[in-house]
Order: C-alpha cells, then structure tokens, then sequence
C-alpha cells in the first residue's frame, strides 16, 4: 500500500488491493537488497490478460524496474496461455505510455473521464498487445 500510495494521486483502496491478491488475479514484484521497489497485479479473463497496476517505487523509478515488471506480466501471460492483453493508461502519462509502445502495445481506444484526477476526470488511453499471432481471433492493428 505504501507505494500505491506514493505512485498514485488516487491510490487503491486496502480493500480493493486485498482483493487483487487471489482468485482471478496474480501478482509480480520486484526487489532491491530485500527491500519491496515495486509490483504489479493481473487479472484473468478467459483468454485475456489486464495488466491491473504497476508501480515501482519513487526511489527505485528510473533504473528499468517497470520495465522488468511488465516483461515478467508478459511472460507470465503467455505462459499460462493468455492469447491478448490489456491496459488502460492516464492520456498524460506519457513515460508510461512509451513502456508500453516499447513492449508492442498499441492503441485502441480511448475510455473518456476515466480516471479521477485534480481537475474532474482524465481519459484513459486502452491498449492492448496479441501474444497469440496465430490465433484466428488476434487482433488486427
């Protein structure tokens, strides 16, 4: 909780966090000399993976984290046979934004006034990503 509290202006609450440890979820992390720098939390849904949250630590931010965060989500998900996966990402957050564009995400919609922010509600930019290529129901970019 401590950091989704300090990544985040509109922090999970505990309740939902706890929610995201079992059933339909599974989670990653990362760390640094014994210390928790940062976690993800992914959702099942039938054959698609959401990659839920992501966050790496203020501290830890800027030494590839994020990035070794999401290539184990990926690598997670292909290996319990996800065939697509999905995110949704603030418009302004544009080094995220570039992670995923980097990791072959690509964008496919838009979800207007979805997150809270300071200012009333933010869009939310919905990419996604096939790892199944073969697959007759892949994505078509």
């Amino acid at each position: 909780m401590a950091i989704e509290k300090a990544c985040h202006d509109f922090p999970w609450s505990e309740n939902t966090m706890k929610s995201c440890l079992s059933g339909r979820y599974f989670n990653g992390a990362v760390y640094q000399q014994d210390t928790l720098a940062g976690f993800y939390v992914g959702e099942v849904a039938g054959p698609d993976h959401t990659l839920m949250d992501i966050c790496v630590a203020p501290a830890y931010q800027g030494q590839g984290l994020a990035k070794a965060l999401l290539s184990d989500f990926m690598m997670a998900s292909e290996q319990a046979g996800a065939e697509n996966l999905f995110l949704e990402v603030r418009k302004s957050n544009i080094t995220a934004i570039g992670l995923y564009l980097w990791a072959g995400f690509c964008e496919v919609g838009i979800r207007k006034d979805y997150y809270p922010c300071v200012n009333g509600k933010e869009d939310a930019v919905l990419m996604a990503k096939t790892l199944n290529f073969g697959s007759e129901n892949s994505f078509q970019y």
